[in-house]
């Protein structure tokens, strides 16, 4: 999950378009293609530990508290920093922090420790929000500033290619060879070396990583004088709280925001084991896993119409449409079985495609200089990603049944359906800020 930029605006126009500037852009768009695979291997994440820690659904999303608390942590302090520091220095520094946390995969799968990695992930998501704070005003300023749209629509589409992809791959290395296990009859020695050997698949997967996040980090520092003419300017926090107090399109967007993160990541850290339900799909791991990718490959292809859709209907409208829809989806798949319940709500990834964005624009619309302020509220608000898996584990465990969580995200939904439908009714004067990166 990509975040847009935190306060602070690529100053100096648009870049002159040279060998350099296109590498930087080349190395910009394959950041993009790793950084949505990385996120969203979480979801996988969520089942693996599961089966190695026999825990409960709440406790597996813990996973993802651990993730996204680093937005609300991080997302304005890694704006500060940018200012400081300027976009290189502040791309290494984000590359840094994500191979170190990834090396320290290795010490807790060593171990077999859930509070270790968990540790881990809370680190590569404080790396990841520096990155992605610096990453979106970069892609405008790598070119002219006419074409800086189509840059930012290019680049989100290589984001979702990453997440699909790395999802689909992800699930066969981590569940490809799992062990058949039984802890019910294991002694406290075979359960330990049991989680050590299956936590050693994912820490050699994120050594590799963090290799890969080092020599990234070389190619920008060596590519660094493509951005000599990038500045970024100071965040500006004053003003930030009455913002949000008092401005009621803010206050519906931030909540929108963290309601659809919260809906969408908690939809797919559980899918995996709705589909391997037996009234469902009845599936075993390693082939329910592999679907959790179609449910991001569904927002991978909305999100490449949208620009068509958006351009043809009032994003409100769009909003509401695509909310109910995904109300409905879920609904079906609630009192469904077999293939419609599990397909049903696969497809509720198509209906997310175009949330993130529209709800920006709209959350953001006709604030001008405040604008940037108002980008760090809704930035912030993506913590709702930390907070509601675990409220839709949290209702599973409580009911014994994970169809009835399915509460949680149709209440989100329904929100987001609503700020929709005031949008429409609360036009703005200056009209949509334009496209926003997810």
């Amino acid at each position: 999950m990509a975040a847009p930029i935190i306060g602070s605006n690529a100053s100096g126009g648009g870049g002159t378009s040279n060998g350099n500037t296109r590498t930087v852009l080349l190395l910009a768009f394959a950041v993009f293609f790793l950084l949505g695979g990385v996120t969203n291997i979480n979801d996988l994440l969520v089942g693996k530990f599961r089966d190695m820690f026999q825990l409960n659904h709440a406790q597996g999303n813990l996973v993802q508290m651990a993730f996204f608390i680093a937005y609300a942590a991080f997302s304005i302090p890694a704006g500060i920093v940018l200012s400081k520091l300027g976009y290189i220095r502040t791309f290494v520094l984000g590359f840094l922090m994500i191979a170190a946390a990834s090396l320290l995969f290795i010490p807790a799968s060593s171990a077999a420790s859930y509070g270790g990695f968990l540790g881990c992930l809370f680190f590569i998501g404080a790396g990841i929000t520096v990155l992605q704070v610096a990453m979106n005003p970069v892609i405008t300023t790598l070119g002219p500033a006419e074409t800086s749209h189509s840059r930012l629509t290019f680049a989100q589409a290589f984001n979702s290619i990453g997440v699909t992809m790395m999802v689909y791959g992800g699930a066969q290395l981590l569940f490809g060879n799992s062990q058949e296990f039984d802890p019910a009859r294991a002694t406290a020695e075979q359960l330990q070396s049991y989680r050590v050997a299956e936590g050693a698949v994912v820490g050699h997967a994120y050594m590799w990583l963090a290799i890969l996040m080092l020599a990234i980090a070389a190619l920008f520092w060596i590519f660094r004088a493509a951005l000599d003419h990038a500045k970024a300017d100071e965040v500006k926090l004053e003003g930030t709280l009455g913002l949000f107090l008092h401005n009621r399109r803010v206050q519906f967007g931030a909540l929108c925001i963290f309601t659809y993160v919260g809906a969408e990541v908690a939809i797919g850290s559980n899918l995996r084991d709705y589909l391997m339900t037996d009234s469902v799909l009845g599936l075993p791991k390693l082939d329910a896993a592999k679907l959790v990718a179609f449910y991001w490959g569904g927002a991978m292809i909305g999100r490449l119409v949208g620009g068509f859709i958006l351009r043809m209907f009032r994003p409100g409208r769009v909003l509401t449409t695509y909310a109910a829809a995904a109300i409905s989806l879920i609904v079906l798949s609630a009192v469904g079985t077999g293939t419609v319940s599990g397909w049903a709500l696969i497809l509720v990834g198509f209906c997310n495609s175009l949330m993130f964005p529209t709800i920006f624009s709209l959350g953001t619309e006709g604030l001008g200089e405040q604008t940037p302020q108002a980008s760090g509220i809704l930035c912030t608000a993506i913590v709702g990603g930390a907070l509601i898996p675990f409220l839709f584990g949290t209702v599973a465990d409580v009911t014994g049944n994970i169809r009835a969580a399915l509460i949680v995200p149709v209440i989100c939904y329904v929100i987001i359906a609503l700020f929709g439908m005031w949008a429409i009714s609360h036009p703005s004067s200056n009209g949509n800020n334009g496209p926003v990166f997810e």
